[in-house]
């Protein structure tokens, strides 16, 4: 690898970055210029591992039964549909309570923010912990359609949030050339849950009934989420995070919009893939047992795929791998999903895909962590999810009712084509968003390069200076000058430079 170059904050006005010379890293380094920056002895240095993998185990199981839990919602959908079990209500009405969940879970996200800030990430796991287990045991009780909103939707969506945004951003806390694998293996907690409880949700509605499926995932869940709750440990003031419900700053800044766009497009197919391909499957002639297990397959792919991301991610650069991953999904649904019903074992080809769009489709949830990290930088890492989750509403919200709506009810063969054609288009799109981001990484890492070359040849003149007997007052001229002209803003602007953009974004770097 070749040396690197680091700057390093220190206090003083403005945004300035003072211009430090550090010596080059070993060969087994291979994170970039601001990816694994090395601090003086004033600032921290994540442990990278340690106790870090504690915190990781427990983000794994929180993920697991929250967003795991949530993914078995198309074994519900399937139950209420059958059984009629609130009447008067529509199929569209239902696949809003899934959305619902996901979308209450991205809006509370600034509350939960909040709350992390002014008493604690335990604090914000324990609400977290409450709603969830309230809606579990809520449901099990409801027998009308606004009680079934009320609790799977709303308090469910609630206490998802508070545990997901308590703990998504506490493994990157702890590592630096590994965060993107432990982000990974914390996010393949929702694939291995989504696998453990499709399978035993079905078995206990068959054999308890509902009511009792809903009370053993609620004691079940709450027991695990609490012990994990005790147990995670966040660095906040080691890595002095700015935890704050809403930075107003990151909403002037080019990138964090792209990071946006990259999430809207992302999560339109998340979702509509998640909860339509068991129904995908009866349409085209499966049994329902068959449907569940390939929605039990795609949950495994999650869990298997996402830890390779990470490891993946580490290796090739962070914001490549999103890029890269997300549009390959989308290049998935076109040749492997939609051609699935004219295969001769639709079957074969569905549970194929099952598997390697499972891998894929969680690319977001597998890389948001360190991804954001590296475009509004560490610090303000919680300000910046906290955004990304309120910004996530409306898409995670109405992505299945439009998959429902795509659907061709008076056709015989591909009833899901346009949803299908849609879900495929959106990871496609996504993928081209993430890259132009790295376009501008690029630009920015390049820039910040530059001003450290500039810096040094100034030390290097003041030096020969001082060697000749010159005034010591003038040695510190240029660098104090040249400190105000570095800046994290000034830097962040060369990246958006058009004539350039595209160059770089074609520029075969790691980043």
């Amino acid at each position: 690898m070749p040396d690197k170059e680091h700057t390093k904050i220190l206090p003083g006005h403005g945004s300035d970055i003072v211009p430090t010379v550090i010596p080059p890293q070993s060969p087994s380094d291979h994170d970039d210029l601001e990816q694994s920056p090395i601090p003086s002895k004033d600032e921290d240095v994540p442990p990278n591992g340690g106790y870090g993998w504690v915190c990781v185990a427990c983000c794994f199981w929180i993920n697991g039964c929250t967003w795991g839990i949530n993914s078995t919602y198309g074994v519900f959908l399937a139950y209420y549909l059958s059984h009629n079990y609130y009447p008067h209500t529509s199929s569209l009405a239902y696949a809003f309570v899934g959305g619902l969940s996901i979308s209450m879970a991205m809006f509370v996200a600034p509350a939960a923010t909040k709350v992390s800030a002014r008493f604690g990430t335990r604090i914000c796991l324990h609400l977290g912990i409450f709603f969830e287990t309230l809606a579990l045991i809520g449901v099990s009780f409801a027998y009308q359609n606004w009680q079934l909103i009320l609790a799977q939707g709303l308090y469910f969506g609630w206490g998802m949030g508070f545990l997901f945004v308590g703990s998504v951003g506490v493994p990157p806390q702890w590592f630096t050339t590994r965060r993107s694998i432990a982000n990974a293996i914390a996010a393949a907690g929702s694939g291995c849950g989504g696998l453990i409880w499709s399978l035993s949700t079905q078995a206990m509605i068959d054999k308890l009934g509902l009511p009792w499926a809903f009370r053993i995932l609620g004691i079940l869940s709450g027991s695990i989420n609490l012990i994990c709750a005790n147990v995670i440990r966040d660095r906040n003031k080691q890595v002095g995070a700015r935890v704050r419900a809403f930075d107003w700053s990151l909403l002037h800044r080019p990138e964090f919009w792209w990071l946006q766009a990259w999430s809207w497009f992302s999560m339109l197919g998340y979702v509509i893939l998640l909860f339509s391909l068991a129904a995908y499957a009866r349409a085209i002639g499966l049994t329902a047992g068959q449907g569940a297990i390939v929605s039990a397959i795609l949950n495994l792919g999650q869990m298997l795929g996402r830890p390779f991301i990470g490891l993946a991610s580490d290796r090739w650069g962070r914001i490549n791998l999103a890029a890269f991953l997300s549009a390959l999904c989308g290049v998935f649904c076109f040749i492997f999903w939609i051609p699935s019903e004219l295969a001769p074992s639709p079957m074969g080809l569905l549970t194929f895909f099952a598997i390697v769009g499972g891998a894929l489709a969680g690319t977001f949830w597998t890389t948001v962590g360190p991804v954001g990290a590296e475009i509004v930088g560490l610090k303000d890492l919680p300000s910046g999810l906290s955004w990304t989750w309120l910004i996530m509403v409306p898409p995670v919200t109405c992505a299945e009712a439009i998959g429902l709506e795509l659907r061709r009810n008076n056709a015989v063969n591909f009833i899901y084509l346009y949803a299908q054609i849609f879900c495929g288009g959106s990871y496609i799109i996504a993928g081209l968003c993430m890259w132009v981001i790295r376009g501008w990484k690029i630009g920015e890492i390049e820039e910040v390069k530059r001003l450290l070359a500039k810096a040094q040849r100034s030390k290097e003149r003041a030096r020969i200076g001082t060697d000749h007997g010159q005034n010591d007052e003038k040695d510190g001229e240029p660098e104090n000058a040249l400190t105000r002209e570095i800046s994290t803003v000034s830097a962040r602007k060369q990246g958006w430079k058009l004539r350039d953009l595209m160059r770089r974004m074609l520029t075969p770097k790691i980043v």
